[in-house]
């Protein structure tokens, strides 16, 4: 199970869910604290700022970040939950939840996980670029990002309300 949530709901969202691995996408990992009930080890940092293009004083999504979430969501051994998160649980931790998902059942369609995300959280709007990195690295043919669109904005919120997606 996949949990998503912002910067602020991580801590009671990690204790309700039990979860055993974090995977946090936001531009200042540093300001994130570690709850102690996950093991250092099972918490990856990955530091990019929400934004689509290149822009000065901004970390822009790569294909490198995209591989350091594939490789760690594919070393989650899903006994425990896994919470992706971002400042506001909005658009990097939703673009990383719905990569995740595609990573570890390849066969799911693109579409069906959209509308999962979309009625689990009516503001989700995932990351644009982080999704279309994904796809390439995970071989969708542009599956993932017809899908967004079929998904449709989000309402527009300051923060998102935490929210599962499951990966059947």
């Amino acid at each position: 199970m996949i949990h998503v949530c912002s910067l602020a709901a991580l801590p009671e969202t990690v204790r309700a869910t039990g979860a055993s691995h974090i995977l946090t996408v936001m531009a200042n990992v540093d300001q994130v604290q570690r709850p102690e009930s996950v093991h250092p080890a099972n918490h990856l940092k990955v530091q990019v700022d929400d934004i689509t293009e290149q822009m000065d004083g901004f970390v822009v999504p790569s294909d490198s970040h995209i591989e350091q979430v594939l490789n760690f969501v594919r070393g989650w051994d899903r006994n425990a939950p896994l919470v992706v998160h971002c400042y506001a649980g909005i658009s990097r931790s939703t673009a990383s939840a719905f990569a995740a998902v595609c990573a570890l059942n390849p066969h799911r369609d693109e579409i069906a996980i959209a509308r999962q995300i979309r009625a689990a959280s009516p503001i989700a709007s995932p990351n644009r670029l982080i999704v279309s990195l994904a796809d390439k690295a995970l071989g969708r043919e542009g599956r993932m990002l017809r899908a967004l669109d079929e998904m449709g904005p989000g309402s527009m919120l300051v923060e998102g309300r935490p929210f599962r997606v499951d990966l059947d």
